[in-house]
Order: C-alpha cells, then sequence, then structure tokens
C-alpha cells in the first residue's frame, strides 16, 4: 500500500471511530469535553462548563440519556408522527393540535429577528446536544428519518408549550367536537398546582421562603425532570424543566426562587366566520370576502400493532389565525400565545437574573403567554404576578362577550398585538401580611385577607378568574391559625402535605356542588343508603388507611371518567344530580366487586405504580398534596396527576441557606435504571431529599463523574 493509501485509510479508520465528541467539536459550536456532569446518589445531574452554552448542551445530552422518548414525542408531534408511535390516546392529540396551531407559519414569521445572540448559543448547544445524542445513540431514534432536529423546532415547541399551558387549546378542542355555548364559565383544575412565598414578617426564623410545588402529569411531555446547572458566566441555577427544555422552568438560584401555576384570565377569543354561499372556503371581513388557507393532516395512528391512516384539515385567516370547522360552521380562534416566540429566551433570563430587579425585567419580555410566577429571594422579597398576553383593544369594547363566541365579519372585533404590560396585570410585592400564594384559585385572593388585590385594578375584559377552589379555601383555613404568630418550617411543609379537605365545603371549582354527594336523600336512594351514610361520616381526609374516604375517591374518580364523556366543554361548574348518583353506584359496584366493602382502606384502592415498584398513597383531586388517578389492575386505580416536582427553598441575607427536593418516581424515564423509582417511597412518605450547590460536596457523594459521550449513563 503506497504511503498516500495508508494515509487515506488511517484517517477513514480514525473518523469512523471517532466519538460523537469529535464530530460535535469539527462541526458545532460547544465541545462535550468541556462540559462536566456529576450524577449523584438520585440520578440528578450537576452540570457544570465554562459558558452558559457549555451548560446547555450538558443539561441537553442528561436529558436524553433520562428520557429521549419522551424528547422525541413532543418532536415528532411538529411532524404529525407522534401519533404513528405513541397511539391513538398520548401521540395523536399532539399531532392534531401542533397542527392546526400552524407553527411553521407563526415561528417562520419571527425567529429571525426574535432573539438575542446569547440566547442563541443556549438555544444551537441544546439542539447540538439532542442531535449528537442521536448520533451517538441511532437504536434508541424511534423513526429513523427525523433527525437532526433544528433550532426553530425547539422554539416551536415552546410556542406550542404555550398555546397548551394557556388554555387556549380547549377552544381548539370546543370547536373541533362542537360543544361551543354562549359563555364560556370560569373552570379550574382540580389538579392544579400549590405555590407559596413567605417573608420573614412571617416567618419564625427570620428568612424568606419559596416553596414550588406543581401538580403536572407525573409521566409524559409535560412532566418534571431535575437538574443542576453552573456555569462560569453566572447561570447557577437547580430546579426542573420538561424534557425540551433549554433551561430550567423553576427552582432556585443562590439568590432567589420562583415556581408557577397555571392562571385563568381569558387569552383566547372564538370568532363566528361568515363564509362565502358561492365559496365555502371564503369568509367575509367588512364587507369583503377573503380566502382562507386550507390545511390538511395526514397523520397516522398507532392503534394495536397497526397504523391507521388519518386526516384531519384546518384553515388559517390572515386576519384572525387558527380556524376549525364544525357542522355548525367555521370558528376561528385568536390566541396570543401564537403571537410571540419568546417565552424560551424569557426562561432563560429569568434563570440569570441576580436579583428582583433583574427577574422582573426578564417577565416583563412577556414571552411567556400565561402563569402565575410566585417569586421570593435572599433580599427578603416576595412577590406574586398573575401573567397573561391580554388585548388593550378588548377594553374598547367592553359591551362584548368576549367569554363566548364573537362576530367574526367585523375587523372593530379583531384585537391586535398590544398587550397589557406585567405591570397591569395582577401583582403584589411584599405585602403586609408576610406571604403570598395561589392554588390555581383567583388572583385577587393572594395573600392575608388585608393584602389581598381587588378585582378592580384590572381591566374586566382580562377576564381573571374569579372564583376559589378547595386548595385555597383550605390554605386560608390552615392559615387563620398564624394570625397572631409567625409559621415554621416545619409547619409550611406540614401544610404543603396536608390531605384534609376545607372543613365547612367538600368544593372544587371544576365540581362546585360536590357537597350534594353528601346532602343525597338515602330514602329517595335506598341503595346509595350506606354509601350516604359514610359520606356524611367520612372525616374529610385522605390518609392511606382511611376506610371512609374509598368511596368518595371512587366517586370523584367517576365523576371525572363521566366528565370526559357527558360533561366536558359543556361549560358548566355544576354536576346534575343524576350524574352524581350514577357515579355513586358505579363507585359501589366496583369496590364490592374488587374488594367485598365499600369500607376499603385507601391506600388499597389507590396506589403508586412505576414498574415493580406499588405502594399505597394518599390524597384525592384538590387536596393541597393532590393526586389524580387513572384505571390500574385488580380494581385498583395508580397515580397519574398531581403533586409531581416539589421544591422548598429558604434564604437568608447572604443567600440560599436550604434546598429540599422530591420528585414523583425518579430522575430516569429508563426502565433499566437505578433511578427510575428510588424517589418513590420518600415520595409517598412525604420526605424530601436535600440538595445543594455545594460542589465539594456533591463531588464526595458523587456516582458517576463525566463529559457528555465518555460513558454510556443509566
Amino acid at each position: 500500500m503506497k504511503p498516500i493509501e495508508r494515509f487515506s485509510l488511517l484517517l477513514f479508520l480514525l473518523f469512523s471511530l471517532q466519538s460523537i465528541n469529535a464530530q460535535s467539536i469539527l462541526n458545532n459550536h460547544v465541545n462535550p469535553k468541556d462540559v462536566t456532569i456529576i450524577r449523584d446518589e438520585y440520578g440528578v445531574p450537576h452540570i457544570y462548563g465554562k459558558t452558559d452554552a457549555d451548560v446547555a448542551y450538558g443539561l441537553g445530552w442528561a436529558i436524553a440519556e433520562d428520557d429521549f422518548e419522551t424528547l422525541q414525542m413532543m418532536y415528532y408531534a411538529l411532524h404529525g408522527r407522534a401519533g404513528e408511535v405513541f397511539g391513538k390516546k398520548n401521540g395523536a392529540p399532539l399531532d392534531v393540535i401542533a397542527f392546526a396551531c400552524n407553527l411553521d407559519k407563526v415561528v417562520d414569521a419571527k425567529f429571525d429577528t426574535a432573539f438575542s445572540d446569547e440566547f442563541r448559543k443556549v438555544l444551537a448547544a441544546k439542539v447540538q446536544a439532542t442531535n449528537d445524542y442521536a448520533t451517538a445513540h441511532p437504536e434508541e431514534v424511534l423513526l429513523k428519518d427525523m433527525f437532526p432536529m433544528t433550532e426553530k423546532e425547539v422554539i416551536k415547541l415552546y410556542v406550542f408549550g404555550n398555546v397548551v399551558m394557556s388554555n387556549a387549546v380547549f377552544d381548539i378542542a370546543r370547536v373541533i367536537e362542537d360543544k361551543l355555548s354562549p359563555e364560556i364559565h370560569e373552570l379550574a383544575s382540580t389538579g392544579g398546582s400549590n405555590a407559596w412565598a413567605f417573608n420573614s414578617d412571617k416567618t419564625d426564623d427570620g428568612t424568606s421562603w419559596m416553596v414550588s410545588n406543581t401538580h403536572q402529569p407525573l409521566e409524559g411531555p409535560f412532566s418534571w425532570y431535575e437538574a443542576h446547572v453552573e456555569s462560569e458566566e453566572g447561570w447557577k441555577m437547580i430546579g426542573a424543566n420538561f424534557p425540551i427544555g433549554i433551561t430550567l422552568f423553576l427552582g432556585t438560584t443562590p439568590n432567589l426562587g420562583w415556581t408557577h401555576t397555571v392562571n385563568f384570565p381569558d387569552l383566547s377569543d372564538v370568532y363566528k366566520l361568515t363564509m362565502n354561499p358561492k365559496n365555502k372556503k371564503q369568509y367575509e371581513l367588512d364587507g369583503e370576502w377573503y380566502d382562507l388557507e386550507e390545511r390538511t393532516l395526514k397523520f397516522k395512528v398507532k392503534v394495536g400493532g397497526i397504523k391507521v391512516p388519518v386526516k384531519r384539515t384546518f384553515y388559517w385567516s390572515d386576519h384572525h389565525g387558527v380556524v376549525a370547522n364544525n357542522k355548525d360552521g367555521f370558528y376561528a380562534i385568536r390566541m396570543p400565545a401564537l403571537m410571540d416566540v419568546r417565552s424560551a429566551e424569557q426562561w432563560y433570563w429569568m434563570n440569570k437574573a441576580q436579583n428582583f430587579d433583574e427577574f422582573k425585567e426578564a417577565l416583563s419580555l412577556q414571552g411567556i403567554a400565561s402563569l402565575n410566577t410566585i417569586y421570593a429571594d435572599k433580599d427578603n422579597n416576595i412577590f406574586h404576578l398573575s401573567n397573561g398576553l391580554c388585548p388593550k383593544d378588548r377594553a374598547e369594547k367592553p359591551n362584548l362577550n368576549w367569554t363566548g363566541v364573537i362576530e367574526g365579519n367585523k375587523s372593530e372585533n379583531i384585537w391586535s398585538e398590544d398587550f397589557y404590560t406585567i405591570d397591569e396585570m395582577p401583582h403584589s410585592l411584599n405585602p403586609q401580611s408576610g406571604y403570598l400564594y395561589n392554588t390555581n384559585n383567583s388572583p385577587f385572593t393572594n395573600s392575608g385577607d388585608n393584602d389581598c388585590l381587588s378585582k378592580d385594578c384590572v381591566d374586566a375584559t382580562m377576564c381573571y378568574l374569579t372564583k376559589e377552589n378547595n386548595r385555597s379555601l383550605r390554605f386560608q383555613e390552615l392559615m387563620k391559625g398564624f394570625e397572631n404568630k409567625k409559621v415554621t418550617f416545619e409547619d409550611l411543609k406540614k401544610m404543603k402535605y396536608d390531605i384534609q379537605f376545607n372543613s365547612e365545603t367538600f368544593y372544587s371549582c371544576t365540581f362546585e356542588n360536590m357537597d350534594d354527594i353528601t346532602n343525597l336523600d338515602p330514602k329517595k336512594y335506598p341503595k346509595l343508603a350506606d354509601v350516604i351514610e359514610t359520606t356524611r361520616r367520612w372525616n374529610r381526609r385522605t390518609d392511606i388507611d382511611n376506610t371512609d374516604a374509598a368511596i368518595m375517591s371512587m366517586t370523584v374518580y367517576n365523576l371525572i371518567d363521566l366528565a370526559a364523556e357527558e360533561i366536558r366543554m359543556m361549560n358548566v361548574n355544576t354536576v346534575p344530580e343524576d350524574l352524581l348518583v350514577k357515579a355513586m353506584k358505579k363507585a359501589k359496584k366496583h369496590l364490592k366487586k374488587h374488594f367485598g366493602t365499600i369500607h376499603v382502606p385507601l391506600g388499597e384502592l389507590q396506589r403508586h405504580v412505576r414498574g415493580d415498584v406499588n405502594l399505597p398513597i394518599s390524597g384525592m383531586p384538590d387536596n393541597l398534596a393532590a393526586m389524580i388517578f387513572d384505571k390500574h389492575k385488580k380494581g385498583r386505580l395508580k397515580s397519574y396527576h398531581g403533586d409531581s416536582y416539589i421544591q422548598f427553598a429558604r434564604y437568608d441575607k447572604d443567600g440560599v441557606v436550604s434546598i429540599e427536593s422530591m420528585m414523583a418516581f425518579g430522575n430516569s424515564r429508563r426502565e433499566d435504571s437505578p433511578h427510575y423509582t428510588d424517589q418513590m417511597e420518600m415520595y409517598v412518605n412525604k420526605e424530601l431529599k436535600k440538595m445543594t450547590f455545594d460542589k465539594e460536596e456533591i463531588k464526595k457523594n458523587a456516582k458517576a463523574t463525566y463529559y457528555p459521550g465518555e460513558i454510556s449513563w443509566r
């Protein structure tokens, strides 16, 4: 062999055998060897790098190591292929909603000019890490022709998340399913989230506290992943995000912390279009006819072992936005969530904030279309913002029913992209009570009685939720015990893990008339007399050994199930008596069949299940420690939504004093990982694990230290 041939062969072999790290050095922005990942005893990644981009790469790589499958679920939805892999229940709805939102058009229009240079480097690093992982692990790629992912696609996923979290997705669903009514009533989730902030005016130790207690799905694309990130450019945080996340969404830095809950201003409007009788794809506006852009999604849905072809058609109006049709006609759904693409950058600057002024400046971007933010810091500040991209133009038409269906043939009814600022949103800073909270309830009850906001502080056309839920009522009830004394950190933990319903009413914002269950006449329903007696006797607690709670838990489960079929999108807040009775009958029949009695210890009915671990679990929908259940085996229910990522952070004048957290299962979603289930027992026992920024302590307890691609982490 000639020298030149040997050299060519050597080069070929060298590049063929190179790890993903060399490919990254040659072709991309981040050298993986500049990133250090330290895994602790729970598998949580502690990620270090010189630059923010290094850290973003490490975070992207760690997420792929622990949950590449879920990351792919969201990514494939952009291409209408999630249903093909993940089926009718988990994948197909993502395909349909992502397509309906016309994310390509929305993001393409703003992508090139929307972002700072600093953020673009972080975005590029996240995408590079995901693509590098896909290249290094082709056996884990579920659809072989999908990678590489692009930066623009990640931003599309953030915009998609804005549509979901701002509840605009429900208006799309109402139109599709022909469930519109003259008025859309105030509804809120029974699962929800809790957020609390206390400062030294109310804490016994003179520190300030932040509690993140989100209630999210325990599995899937909107479930949490925990990490610690730290760069030499000032990005330093412990918290959580979803698998597609570029940064962390909530948690604590050394100086401050925040969390989110879903809120309910009116962040989408439904317009009835007037169609041209001579051309059904033209709509009228101010006496002129305009063409709809017709868009058809042809996709496949996995049903059993078969991929069934499906077709759904949507439309786009350049004046209104998303358009869908049903048997009653064509409706446009106009949503602010599709009008800003900067949510990912906003979270980046929130991650980087060193004090309240910088944090508020990040909030002022308003790239995030909705969400409550509860905040605390080392300077003893506590803050609540109920954010929403609410159009100012609505105020010019106060007589229009903005919570109903609006005439779409007048341009004066179509609001512009001029939104209220965060200073014009409901917000509170350092109330005299010394605490702020939100449980998805009204933003106007967010503190002590004398510090709550007036609903008159904002424009009425924002249509903010004004109702309470059991969690807010229960928290208010608990805080009455501290009217004349300060709260200890242990008191705070007891409140967070509370499983007692409010003593005065079994109230839920979704099902307001739950008290009717205990008020039913046993003479009218003699076959339910024992059930009615049990619900009346029940102490409203949901401990695992409570034998009176199971019948109520099963009844509520049935109501949620019935709501999906018979109540959903009826836009009603009360359940008809016949459906209450139907749910109770089903509950009694179920418990008798599977347990032989209606007096079952609650922990026998309710289980926390993953892999081979199967544990009894307390809680019900709308407890402070909330839990919603799905069907399991042998008549049991299993947890699927509720208390998910939990973090307690405490601050003194020098910074964060302590951080404790907990995941519902573990930090890995790989069945072969020891961290697939390793936090479950602590979780059901209401325990927390300690987290720290102390690198020496992290290194001392490390289970693995490596750079991305150096080892195969499980």
